[in-house]
């Protein structure tokens, strides 16, 4: 099967398309290489993927539509699964224009390109975040996702607007993956997991905000790639609900949560970044950030439905494999 994934030299991208390329698959990879964080990480990811020969490459922005369009219908992929995206809840507030740019403008001519395309399937990647000032937990897809509380879940919520219309106006099977905390190796430099365990080898205190009190339903990188690849070839049929489904009643579109559903404690997190590192952690207690939900629980009925019981790796068992790569790649 021919596989266009957006975003392969990002930390998700990377691993799926490892996966699909593993399985067989060819897959066209289209990525802006930003400067978000360390390209270095990025070039290194990207050379990774460039072993497989079945694997192409192409350097370019979402907002390149002319690009986009042209690398899409080259590329003759029978399913879409876009990932690429300006990432980060905090790094919105101080780079609005970016999210906007990237979020919303690039995701909307990536759909532009789709609906020119006619792929079996569209995923499009979306987050946690968009259920916002939510306080009722689990967080379930049929629940209402109309308070963002930072902008990079109001673009989020917005591609997924978007999305829908095109699914519906263009009969285009289109599956929304609200992603829940990802983590593992190859993460990106801006997450917590990163970010402590830098500091911890360095001998500097970490941050933890909300007082330690917030609670994220980790999802370990393997996990996650396992969940999209069962969910690839289920692409939504109008009219053909599951019991408490999402399924849109006007459109081939379906929002997903894509997650463990055992949401944990940050210090607990912590606890296992300490057992990983053999130290422990000076730990800073900070108030609640901006744009930073307290807790995040995913309701996981509608996945297991979908793809059957969900794999769920031990953050235990996940943090020590980051701390692993994290040691081999930096050389630490």
């Amino acid at each position: 099967m021919k596989i266009f994934v957006t975003g392969t030299a990002g930390f998700i991208g990377y691993h799926l398309a490892q996966r699909l390329l593993d399985a067989g698959h060819a897959v066209t990879g289209f990525d802006g290489v930003t400067d978000y964080y360390d390209v270095r990480l990025k070039r290194a990811r990207l050379s990774g993927l460039a072993n497989y020969p079945a694997f192409t490459a192409i350097e370019g922005r979402l907002e390149d539509a002319e690009l986009l369009t042209r690398s899409l219908q080259g590329a003759e992929a029978d399913i879409i699964v876009h990932l690429a995206a300006q990432a980060g809840v905090r790094y919105s507030i101080e780079q609005p224009q970016s999210y906007i740019s990237s979020n919303l403008v690039g995701s909307a001519n990536l759909l532009e390109a789709a609906r020119a395309h006619k792929p079996a399937h569209l995923l499009f990647a979306s987050t946690s975040s968009v259920y916002g000032g939510n306080t009722k937990m689990p967080f379930c897809e049929l629940d209402a996702a109309d308070a963002p509380i930072s902008l990079y879940a109001a673009t989020k919520k917005g591609d997924e607007a978007m999305a829908h219309a095109y699914a519906h106006l263009f009969d285009m099977p289109t599956t929304m993956l609200r992603f829940f905390t990802v983590y593992g190796p190859w993460g990106r430099p801006d997450m917590a997991l990163f970010k402590f365990v830098a500091a911890m080898l360095e001998g500097r205190a970490i941050d933890i905000y909300g007082q330690g009190e917030m609670r994220r339903d980790f999802t370990y990188i393997d996990d996650l790639i396992e969940a999209i690849v069962r969910i690839m070839p289920l692409a939504p049929v109008r009219g053909m609900p599951l019991a408490g489904d999402s399924l849109s009643p006007v459109a081939p579109y379906r929002v997903v949560n894509v997650a463990g559903g055992h949401p944990e404690l940050l210090m607990d997190f912590v606890r296992a970044i300490e057992a990983a590192l053999g130290k422990k952690a000076a730990c800073r207690m900070q108030p609640l950030q901006a744009g930073d939900p307290r807790d995040t629980s995913a309701d996981t009925t509608l996945l297991r439905a979908l793809i059957g019981e969900v794999q769920r790796t031990p953050i235990t068992s996940g943090v020590a494999k980051f701390v692993d790569w994290y040691r081999q790649f930096y050389g630490v």
